[in-house]
């Protein structure tokens, strides 16, 4: 299996897990259903949502093939996710909670140059065949990655995301990640 067939089927079993973990959590009638296209910012909505996620994402991950393909992920921690809806509250432009908790569940992929503009050229026909919310390129303050997101046409469903960084970026992407998408942790030591 090619790289490019591999990151397509990663994007596939995430949004079908995305599709069957929010209709599972969201379609019970047991959980509050809000629309994140809203400005407002329903934290304890968040964060039980982070919970349940956390302690059930594996339950779904180990019904899928992919063993042959090699990724990480993560749940976003409690800490990360209040430092977030800080720094988003702070700005005079209030952006609908979907369009920056976007990331509760992350993961990531490392390929060469070739398969992500490759990957690039194939995204606008992905984003239609699999419903994909967005995806962008991003090269700023040291960091370099492409970012696509899921959200299955629902704005009552949190956004997942997935990271494909170049094989030659993967260090400096986590050196910029530790300095400053980490930071909450240095504040809470300061506060401390």
């Amino acid at each position: 299996m090619s790289n490019i067939e591999k990151a397509k089927k990663l994007i596939t079993v995430i949004n079908a897990i995305h599709l069957q973990y929010s209709k599972d959590y969201f379609e019970t009638g047991k959980v509050q259903k809000i629309n994140l296209s809203k400005t407002a910012v329903p934290v304890e909505h968040i964060l039980q949502y982070r919970l349940n996620l956390h302690e059930s994402i594996n339950d779904y991950l180990v019904k899928h093939d992919l063993e042959n393909i090699t990724y990480y992920y993560r749940v976003k921690t409690s800490e990360s996710i209040f430092d977030k809806i800080d720094r988003y509250s702070q700005n005079a432009d209030k952006y609908p909670v979907n369009n920056w908790m976007n990331d509760i569940f992350g993961t990531r992929m490392i390929l060469t140059t070739d398969d992500i503009a490759e990957i690039q050229d194939l995204l606008d026909d992905w984003q239609d065949e699999f419903g994909l919310k967005n995806w962008y390129f991003r090269d700023k303050d040291n960091y370099r990655g492409l970012h696509i997101y899921f959200k299955n046409k629902s704005n009552f469903y949190f956004p997942w995301e997935l990271q494909l960084w170049d094989e030659n970026d993967v260090e400096r992407n986590i050196q910029t990640h530790q300095l400053h998408k980490r930071g909450f942790v240095n504040k809470q030591q300061a506060k401390g």
